[in-house]
């Protein structure tokens, strides 16, 4: 027994050491923290479209549409009537104008990921640079410099194409340009700044004002990195016909796409967001990076129409977090039948936190983490969570989730405005009831190993009761 406690504890820690090193790998925290700021505007973007396919949309939506409350058959009598109304057509111009966000966010990802990824990456990797910003315009700079300028334009309901020259691919701009602007971005800074350190610079009197001075310094770095970039621009196009965007696209990003739309790679992902949690480790330190460059983009695909993925970062969070599974969950199994004093008045702290998604007062308060009692409910409830999501969505009972809803929005409504439907309240709800269910065995069972102390209270309370 004592030997079996003792590989289980080294297992423990080896795993936990080693996930640590993994998670405060440096790039891995520059690509987390660079996603983590980007996708602050797609959440505005999420919640432009969101507003636009569930509360204004005249034809689909919540309020007006068939789908809803079917308020516009109401008001004008008939859908007929409806669809030629004024108040029609004034939505349908308010949810254009509102979908425009979309042209300052989502459609500019990539660039805004060159942006703030090479600050980031100037800031975590140089540190004594002084002007990071530097970085970014020539990071920029090279970004474009790579972009193609010549490409074949489809025609519109033929198979025939016509070659634009001098305009700028721009559906670059946004997810097809995800690891161009990461890999170019990076390079950039890093032969920047390296140049540099080299004191490949022109120094000026100190008379010149810094900022002139600091213009003048990054000159000849600035050649050197944007000298790179075209001559590997004029490699790539010469050898493979493909600017280097194009290049990347097809070697590196399409066959990550492709593994992350697999059901290993899902399985993968949602097993292990449990384990790591249980071992205290965030996983969004681990799979934040790794979901930026795959399932991020599936949202924003899907947000913009442009594809119908069944994988994305939207819809684990509709089916886990956003479902309570390890938040709502373990709170109601403990509310309902734990006999613990202590487990009880956790769980009421917890309960508001809960509402909210947030599991950390139970995880560490119970603990749920390193408790081995809980270790089962714990692993399990997330991806079982997510597979009866994804069972409703094979059933075409819901639809790939394409609103972006802030995960921190209380379970049952985030399901309604995820989907746009009563349907994504029904599956969150099953959801909640199945999970819950997870926990009432091992709850029930903590209650028997810890009966002398349910006793004792009991026995303590009596006695404190007045007769």
């Amino acid at each position: 027994m004592a030997q079996k406690e003792g590989r289980w504890q080294r297992f423990q820690g080896n795993f936990t050491r080693y996930a640590g090193k993994i998670a405060a790998n440096k790039l891995l925290l520059t690509l987390r923290d660079s996603f983590i700021i980007v996708a602050a505007t797609s959440m505005i973007a999420g919640f432009a479209i969101m507003m636009q396919n569930v509360f204004i949309d005249p034809t689909n939506g919540l309020i007006f549409g068939q789908q809803g409350l079917r308020l516009g058959k109401l008001i004008s009598g008939s859908w007929g009537a409806w669809t030629h109304s004024g108040l029609f057509s004034g939505l349908t111009t308010t949810g254009n104008l509102i979908g425009l966000v979309s042209n300052g966010s989502l459609n500019t990802f990539a660039v805004l990921l060159v942006v703030i990824f090479s600050h980031t990456f100037s800031r975590k990797y140089f540190p004594k640079s002084k002007e990071h910003m530097t970085s970014v315009l020539y990071a920029l700079g090279a970004f474009f410099i790579c972009m193609p300028w010549h490409f074949k334009y489809p025609l519109t309901g033929t198979q025939k194409s016509v070659d634009v020259l001098n305009y700028m691919d721009t559906s670059f701009f946004g997810t097809k340009g995800v690891f161009a602007a990461l890999l170019i971005s990076g390079l950039a800074v890093w032969i920047y700044n390296k140049s540099l350190e080299k004191n490949l610079t022109i120094k000026m009197p100190d008379s010149v004002p810094p900022a002139v001075a600091r213009s003048f310094e990054s000159l000849i770095p600035g050649v050197i990195t944007m000298g790179v970039f075209i001559i590997l621009t004029g490699i790539s196009t010469s050898f493979t016909g493909e600017t280097m965007p194009e290049l990347l696209l097809t070697i590196l990003q399409k066959p990550a796409l492709a593994i992350s739309g697999t059901g290993i790679f899902a399985f993968i992902s949602q097993f292990t967001w449990g384990l790591l949690q249980w071992f205290g480790i965030h996983p969004t330190s681990i799979w934040g990076p790794i979901f930026g460059l795959t399932w991020n983009i599936n949202d924003t695909q899907n947000m913009l129409g442009q594809a119908h993925h069944i994988y994305s970062t939207l819809f684990m969070n509709f089916s886990t977090v956003a479902a309570g599974s390890c938040s709502v969950s373990p709170v109601l199994a403990l509310l309902l039948f734990s006999k613990r004093i202590a487990a009880k008045k956790i769980s009421k702290i917890a309960i508001m936190p809960a509402i909210f998604n947030i599991s950390e007062p139970i995880t560490f308060g119970l603990p749920i983490i390193l408790n081995p009692l809980y270790f089962i409910p714990w692993v399990v409830a997330q991806p079982l969570a997510f597979y009866i999501g994804i069972f409703f969505t094979k059933i075409n009972f819901i639809g790939p989730i394409v609103n972006n809803v802030p995960w921190t929005v209380p379970t049952l409504i985030s399901g309604l405005l995820y989907t746009g439907s009563i349907k994504g309240l029904i599956v969150q709800a099953v959801i909640v009831f199945i999970t819950t269910a997870i926990y009432v065995p091992f709850v029930k069972m903590d209650n028997k190993i810890n009966a002398d102390a349910i006793q004792e209270n009991a026995e303590f309370n009596a006695i404190k009761e007045p007769k």
